[in-house]
Parts: structure tokens; C-alpha cells; sequence
């Protein structure tokens, strides 16, 4: 089983349109960041957790042809709008995909993806999901998933506890039950948007101050915009800390 990160950058992505940017920072591949997601391969199942607008390109690059069922975070634009993408892989499974989110985003899927429930003449194709809240543990095949409760400024956002490994994406405090099951981790990916203090965001600084505090073996720092240069800003991170790349692939 192993963690793919399909994308580590920010809701912008990186590169940011309408920037000029070094030829040395666009030389490094690692900086070229497509909105936040990951994928938890198991022997029997894949599970998504968020529908970026780059999902169908993050799935081709890494080989992903049959996703099991999709757990959105939150439903910001650059977390849901990719759902649309999903529409050929419900054909792969043969069923309607199964989406686990907070209770208050049942309504937001509904609400942008309104054709996903409606019935249509033979013929026409559409993403059809099978819409539910996603419970304290989620078993999709072989993969366990713990839900963790956190805050992204005023949204509840969704995190997950993989066996030692935990996924905490755009994140500005962590509640107590959460952070008790952040313990004990070999790997923990960790939001840290951008190097100045962010209303609803870990920024840099916080972000290393959590990971020094809940001790992973590894931690990843995700969702970064583009004043982190992967490789001199890696070179000056404390030990047991890294910057997440497209692509990155974490054994679980």
C-alpha cells in the first residue's frame, strides 16, 4: 500500500498564471505544483481524497485508471472542482462513486453538480455519486480510514489517519481529539501554504512548530505556493521535515 501525492501546490497551482518566474525555478520539475490531492493505493481499492480541476491529468501521469471511492476534504473550489472527471471512472466501477464529506458539504456537491442526481435519455453520460457523510472509520477494500476533525479558519475540513500515516490539508488549528490521534505517526503530510502568517492556512513557521510538536518520523510540508523553491528552501528545513512533490510516493 503507498501514498501518491497527485498535487502539493496551492489553490493557484504553481506555476501561478500571470507570473514571471526564473528559468533556474521552472528548471526544478518539483516546483511544478497542481492543486492539492493524494491518492491511498491498497492491493484491493484506491481511494481519492479530493477532486482537484487537475484531477484527470494528476490520474494519467501517475497510472491511476480505477479510483473506489473519493473523500473531499472540504468543498473549496480548488478541492471539488474536478468531479466532473470522475464521470468515465463510474463507468470503470460500474456503479455510481461513493463521496464521503462533512455533513455541511453534502449540499455544496449537489448545488455545483446538480446533472450528478438527475435522470437523462440513453445515451447521455454523466459522474453519478452516491453521496454520504463520511464516518469515523471508512473501510474501502483493504484501506482503513480514520476521520480527523479539523479547522481551515471558519470550515470544518476532513483529515485522515492511514495506520501511521495522517493526510492535513489546509488546516489553522488542530482540535484536541485530533491531535491525539496525530501521535505516533512514521508520516504525517502537513499543510503550510506560504512563508507569511495566513488567516486560514498554516504558514510555514506554524507548520514546522506542529511538526516539531507531534514528532513524525517524516514529515511532508503540502499545499505551498510558489515562494518555496523546492530545493533551497528542502536544504534549510529541519531535519525530519521535506517539502511534498507531484508525484511523491510514501509506502504505508
Amino acid at each position: 500500500m503507498e501514498a501518491v501525492v497527485l498535487g502539493s501546490g496551492t489553490s493557484t497551482g504553481v506555476p501561478c498564471l500571470g507570473i514571471d518566474y526564473p528559468a533556474e525555478f521552472l528548471a526544478d520539475p518539483r516546483n511544478h505544483r497542481t492543486r492539492p490531492s493524494l491518492a491511498v493505493l491498497g492491493r484491493e481499492a484506491t481511494l481519492l481524497v479530493d477532486c482537484t480541476p487537475d484531477l484527470r491529468t494528476q490520474l494519467l501521469r501517475e497510472g491511476i485508471r480505477r479510483v473506489d471511492a473519493v473523500v473531499l476534504t472540504h468543498s473549496h473550489a480548488d478541492h471539488m472542482m474536478g468531479m466532473d472527471d470522475l464521470r468515465p471512472l463510474c463507468r470503470v466501477l460500474g456503479r455510481p462513486m461513493p463521496i464521503y464529506t462533512h455533513q455541511r458539504y453534502l449540499d455544496d456537491v449537489r448545488r455545483v453538480f446538480p446533472y450528478a442526481f438527475r435522470s437523462f435519455p440513453e445515451g447521455i453520460e454523466v459522474p453519478r455519486f452516491d453521496l454520504a457523510e463520511m464516518p469515523d472509520r471508512l473501510e474501502v477494500g483493504d484501506i482503513q480510514a480514520e476521520r480527523l476533525d479539523v479547522l481551515h479558519g471558519d470550515w470544518p475540513v476532513l483529515a485522515l489517519r492511514i495506520a501511521d500515516f495522517a493526510y492535513v490539508t489546509d488546516v489553522s488549528a488542530i482540535p484536541p481529539p485530533a491531535w491525539r490521534r496525530l501521535q505516533g505517526l512514521k508520516t504525517l503530510i502537513l499543510d503550510a501554504v506560504r512563508r507569511r502568517p495566513h488567516p486560514n492556512h498554516f504558514h510555514l513557521e506554524r507548520a514546522l512548530e506542529v511538526a516539531a510538536e507531534l514528532r513524525a518520523q517524516t514529515t511532508y510540508l503540502t499545499h505551498l505556493c510558489d515562494e518555496f523553491d523546492h530545493g533551497p528552501t528542502e536544504a534549510r528545513l529541519p531535519p525530519g521535515v521535506r517539502l511534498a512533490y507531484d508525484g511523491l510516493r510514501i509506502p504505508l
